[in-house]
């Protein structure tokens, strides 16, 4: 590209941002700090411009917009610490609630798409309240009662008639209860089984709008996520997570999650009569 091509470009873009920023040449020759003769210059259609480096980086100040987009090197608008401002955000958990508030509006949002979900450990959606409030006895940011409660919104969600839900869970995760190690050491067996059962019926309830399935730690490994179709997901760190708003952090997202389906031990037309014979013995 040669550099009346290159001016041309700025010459375009520049008018396309005073225009987004509703200011005039005047107004940005001003804050900018350059003097107007030498902005009429640069937007002159006839004989087009490129500016100094440092009236370009003034001028993308004023604006709000990278240098590089001005001058056609790139097609983010945004500078780059906007962008992944909002391409990428860490939301923290703080408060005791029931249900987190944007995980609900996602969720919503996310209606007619597919949802895809890995828990941390088996969904609480698939729980008995008597293992809910065995697990969140001693969490800090949630009661037992209000997991029940999201529990119950869940399901809600999950019946719902254009709800479709995939979800994927390590058969290491099922083995861990049935056996009453890791997280379930010290409930009981009876609670266990119990568990086990109620999981069951449910999953074979709400098959096919939710489809769980079984993959192996052994050879595949996944981060706690959320999927909200095309629009976000969140990965999930500690008592928070990151949210990624980008169609190809989503979609890159998605296409690790469909490997895990692929690849699982367990389909989800088997699953609740897995659960039955594996883990009951």
């Amino acid at each position: 590209m040669d550099k009346r091509e290159r001016s041309e470009i700025f010459r375009k873009n520049l008018l396309r941002a005073l225009e987004a920023a509703e200011l005039k040449q005047s107004q940005l020759a001003d804050r900018a700090q350059i003097d107007r003769s030498t902005l009429g210059q640069l937007l002159n259609e006839s004989e087009p411009r490129l500016p100094n480096s440092h009236t370009l980086a003034e001028i993308a100040e004023v604006l709000g917009v990278s240098s590089d987009w001005l001058i056609g090197l790139s097609q983010e608008a945004q500078p780059i610490t906007t962008f992944l401002d909002s391409a990428l955000n860490f939301k923290v958990t703080t408060e005791r609630t029931p249900t987190d508030a944007n995980l609900e509006k996602w969720h919503m949002e996310a209606a007619g798409y597919k949802i895809r979900h890995v828990p941390n450990t088996l969904p609480d959606m698939l729980k008995t309240q008597d293992v809910l409030r065995y697990e969140y006895r001693d969490y800090v940011l949630k009661t037992g009662d209000q997991a029940i409660a999201d529990r119950n919104t869940r399901q809600n969600y999950a019946r719902l008639p254009d709800t479709e839900m995939e979800i994927c869970v390590p058969i290491q995760r099922f083995t861990q209860l049935a056996e009453g190690t890791g997280i379930w050491d010290g409930l009981s067996r009876r609670k266990r089984l119990t568990q086990i059962d109620y999981m069951a019926r449910l999953t074979e309830e709400l098959y096919p709008r939710v489809r769980m399935y079984g993959f192996d730690l052994k050879t595949h490994y996944s981060v706690p996520i959320t999927i909200f179709g095309p629009l976000r997901a969140a990965i999930y760190i500690g008592q928070g997570y990151f949210v990624l708003n980008t169609t190809d952090h989503v979609r890159s997202l998605a296409r690790h999650f469909d490997e895990l389906v692929r690849n699982a031990t367990v389909q989800a037309h088997e699953m609740s009569d897995w659960m039955r014979t594996q883990l009951t013995g």
